[in-house]
């Protein structure tokens, strides 16, 4: 053979191993500068909202201005080393989000302090968003890989559930058990509950998700319609009634409707089976009509949402939902101004329950809707994250973080909007409460280990994303080769 003919056949061969071979994984920028500029001028934004609330009410500048921005800007550099250190593949949009969430919730309580100056959270707020920071801190560097937390599933729904018991004990608050106060200090313990809870779902989902998709009773009338084993849909469903039975003692709808729409979503997400969501809507329907004939608390709430002006009528002045409705309507498109409302005459849930109808009256519908923007690309960053990974615990975990911040500013905010009874929930980084923003910040930390997990160039087959049958992620389906 002529060496033309063996270099053509070396070239062949070369070109056939080349063809064979893995295309190799696209590197993601880190974008970390990105990062650093959003959050400083997530900061400046807040810093400017502060001011403006001392102008409008006092005409000068406030004097702590400088301290406010440089508190909130050196906690958010401090979050933005340990990303920049542990995790430097993350999302880059996750931190400035939450960030600027967190400001404006400051900035908002601080104008209602100046209504209520016998009743002053800004400071306590500000106490409750460091100690946030710093666990979200904690997380991001203690946490090399978000599956350790699978081997935990079992301690965490113990801890869970013991939190959600815990208030039982103590008297009850505004009509509802959710509180620990010892000592002038109140905690929620189902904030924390909820994380936890999110682990545990992850974790049993993720290592029983092909008995959950193709293992169980298929009905003769209906064959898409398929249960579950008992065996391996029991326990699950049983930490689920649990959890909520509790939640319904202590009278917290809120916190009870977040949990069952969590357990749906993410066992939808687990099985790739929208049977799921129409019984859980169901289940949810009449869940919630038994519980708001049968209980009174519950029932007066339906009531309020169904006749939102019959004080008025009464001759007993606005209730509460009937003043943040009279505030979004003041607030029109662009809104009264920061400082010039009066959602303060809604009473003591102004700073918590009802703190958005002070963003829909001095902020506008415009406002308003940048807010939501933020929330939905919040969420979003966490379901994609999710869908960018191969691993199924990681992308229960992520859809399942991603779900309670969704789940929670969809609640809130059609309550105090009257599109759906009140339920008494805190708005995510934005109401007045401790436990609730020290969570928040907890779900964002994680959001970011797995963020990271998702975005590494360094990621292992078993990491990639690629298309599965159902939508489940890692599923081999029985009774096909290959």
């Amino acid at each position: 053979m002529t060496k033309a003919g063996v270099g053509a056949r070396a070239g062949a061969g070369a070109t056939v191993a080349a063809a064979d071979a893995p295309a190799p994984a696209a590197r993601l920028p880190r974008r970390r500068g990105v990062e650093l500029s959003l959050i400083v001028l997530a900061v400046l934004l807040c810093v400017y909202g502060y001011c403006a609330v001392g102008l409008a009410k006092t005409g000068t500048v406030p004097p702590g201005a400088a301290g406010y921005g440089a508190g909130l800007g050196v906690l958010a550099l401090l979050a933005h080393l340990a990303v920049r250190l542990r995790a430097p593949c993350a999302d880059p949009l996750l931190l400035p989000i939450a960030v600027l969430l967190n400001g404006i919730g400051l900035v908002l309580i601080y104008r209602l302090d100046l209504e209520t100056p016998h009743d002053r959270a800004a400071p306590t707020q500000l106490v409750w968003s460091t100690l946030g920071v710093a666990l979200f801190i904690l997380v991001v560097a203690a946490l090399r890989d978000h599956r350790e937390l699978q081997r935990y599933a079992y301690l965490c729904v113990v801890a869970a559930l013991a939190l959600l018991a815990l208030p039982i004990l103590f008297p009850a608050v505004n009509g509802a058990r959710i509180w620990i106060r010892i000592a002038g200090f109140s905690i929620q313990p189902g904030e924390f509950a909820k994380v936890l809870l999110a682990v545990f779902f992850a974790a049993y989902l993720a290592a029983n998700r092909t008995a959950l998709t193709y293992a169980g009773r298929r009905f003769s009338r209906f064959d898409r319609l398929q249960l579950p084993t008992g065996r391996v849909l029991g326990p699950i469903v049983t930490i689920w009634l649990l959890s909520v039975g509790v939640l319904v003692l202590e009278r917290d709808l809120g916190t009870s409707l977040l949990f069952f729409g969590l357990f749906v979503v993410m066992l939808y997400v687990a099985t790739g089976r929208t049977g799921w969501i129409a019984v859980g809507l169901l289940l949810a329907s009449l869940g919630a009509v038994a519980v708001g004939r049968l209980e009174p608390h519950v029932h007066s709430r339906v009531e309020d949402w169904l006749h939102p002006f019959a004080t008025i009528e009464a001759g007993q002045g606005a209730n509460q939902l009937a003043q943040s409705l009279f505030s979004f309507a003041a607030g029109g498109v662009t809104g009264t101004g920061l400082g010039l409302g009066h959602s303060v005459l809604i009473g003591f849930a102004a700073k918590s329950d009802f703190i958005l109808a002070t963003a829909g009256e001095e902020l506008g519908l415009a406002g308003l809707s940048a807010l939501f923007l933020l929330y939905g690309l919040l969420v979003e960053r966490g379901y994609r994250t999710g869908l960018s990974l191969r691993d199924p615990f990681g992308r229960l975990l992520a859809t399942g973080l991603a779900s309670i911040v969704a789940l929670q500013a969809f609640v809130i905010a059609g309550g105090v909007t009257g599109l759906i009874p009140l339920t008494g929930m805190a708005m995510p980084f934005l109401a007045q409460g401790g436990s609730s923003v020290v969570t928040n910040w907890a779900i964002v930390a994680l959001l970011i280990r797995v963020s990271h997990s998702a975005r590494r160039p360094g990621r292992t087959p078993s990491d990639a994303p690629r298309d599965e049958p159902h939508g489940t992620p890692g599923d081999k389906i029985p009774g096909r080769s290959g």
